[in-house]
């Protein structure tokens, strides 16, 4: 349960990160998102590991106007995305993981918040994001995509699966099996050398995905080393052929 202070400390803190985003570059690297999206006439996104609803809202800010149903498991994280949800009747906030069955599970709280996840972290994360380390336990809703596609997924939605759960993105997948009828383009984290416990890496996700109809059409740098600009995760657009 949130206190008030926890819960105002929270927001003051999230508003302090959106501030200080670098939000041209932020603007450049969205910009090209939506131009994929328009013409591929998509209708819904559904934003999978939402944090306070960074993602969402730099769509917005670019122009993107369809439905969005952005999905987050932690409680001060989830409380922050229904603020900033708020005025916008088209964005629908739901307080959940998604995975590979219907249940519970417990979620590690990251330091920085958005690397928080249902996996292990491991050292190598730690060490080139001090601030990544985790800082406490939360136990969590999770719930199969496929489960909730009648209540979210209209008839003639053409759907945007954007997935950041930090080395989970497999599970969240198979989770979705039965709905990628209607999901065309699919962004999810790639990483290249291990730094959750379990997680697929980016060779054995992209020909994953290259098995359900999927082509990679787009890549977008991510986590590095600071110190020598090494990358260790990326993020990619696939494209369902047809």
């Amino acid at each position: 349960m949130l206190g008030s202070n926890d819960l105002q400390h929270f927001q003051s803190a999230a508003r302090d990160v959106l501030t200080n985003l670098d939000f041209d570059r932020f603007y450049r690297e969205i910009s090209i998102r939506n131009p994929l999206m328009a013409s591929r006439k998509i209708s819904l996104v559904l934003d999978v590991g939402a944090n306070i609803g960074q993602f969402a809202s730099q769509l917005r800010r670019r122009g993107y106007k369809g439905r969005i149903v952005s999905f987050e498991p932690l409680a001060m994280e989830y409380a922050q995305l229904q603020e900033n949800a708020a005025q916008d009747p088209e964005w629908e906030c739901r307080h959940t993981a998604l995975g590979s069955f219907n249940g519970t599970s417990e979620i590690n709280r990251a330091g920085n918040s958005y690397s928080s996840s249902l996996l292990p972290m491991l050292e190598r994360h730690i060490a080139h994001a001090p601030d990544s380390g985790y800082v406490g336990k939360e136990e969590v809703t999770i719930v199969r995509l496929d489960s909730l596609a009648q209540e979210i997924i209209k008839r003639n939605d053409r759907v945007y699966l954007k997935i950041d759960t930090q080395g989970y993105e497999m599970e969240v997948l198979k989770g979705s099996e039965n709905i990628l009828d209607k999901v065309i383009l699919i962004e999810l984290e790639l990483t290249v050398v291990p730094l959750y416990e379990n997680q697929v890496l980016y060779e054995e996700m992209a020909q994953h995905l290259n098995g359900l109809g999927y082509d990679l059409v787009w890549v977008e740098k991510g986590f590095s080393v600071p110190e020598t600009g090494e990358v260790l995760q990326f993020d990619g657009i696939f494209l369902r052929r047809g």
